[in-house]
C-alpha cells in the first residue's frame, strides 16, 4: 500500500494505492494521523482511484480518521472511487458520514 499526502489550505488529501486491508491498515493509519497532527488538518479527503481492495480494517482506517477530524470540527470526504470500493462504502454505510465528490476541485469547493 502506497500513500501520498498533499495539503491545500486546511484540507489533507490522502492518495492511496494498492490494497487497504489488515496487512497495511495499522501503518497507513499511523502515517495519516501523523500528517493530520503535523499539518493541523481540519478536513481529510481520501483519493481512492488506485485502491483495488478494502476490507473491514480499511473501513476502520477511514472511520477512525473521520472521527479524528470531526473532533476538530472538520469533515471527511472521498474522491475518485472505482465501482468496487464504492460498493463497499454503500454496504458499510460510510456514505452516511463521509461525503463523496467527483474530484479534488469539487471537494475543495464544498468542504
Amino acid at each position: 500500500m502506497q500513500v501520498n499526502f498533499e495539503m491545500v489550505d486546511q484540507n489533507l488529501f490522502v492518495k492511496l494505492a494498492g490494497e487497504l486491508d489488515h496487512h497495511s491498515a495499522e501503518d497507513i493509519r499511523d502515517k495519516i494521523d501523523k500528517q493530520i497532527d503535523k499539518n493541523e488538518a481540519k478536513n481529510i479527503i481520501f483519493d481512492l482511484a488506485d485502491v483495488h481492495f478494502m476490507d473491514s480494517s480499511g473501513i476502520g482506517v477511514v472511520i477512525g480518521r473521520y472521527k479524528k477530524v470531526q473532533r476538530k470540527g472538520g469533515q471527511a470526504a472521498v474522491i475518485h472511487m472505482n465501482s468496487r470500493i464504492e460498493s463497499i462504502f454503500k454496504m458499510s454505510g460510510l456514505f452516511h458520514i463521509i461525503q463523496k465528490f467527483e474530484n479534488k476541485k469539487q471537494a475543495l469547493e464544498r468542504l
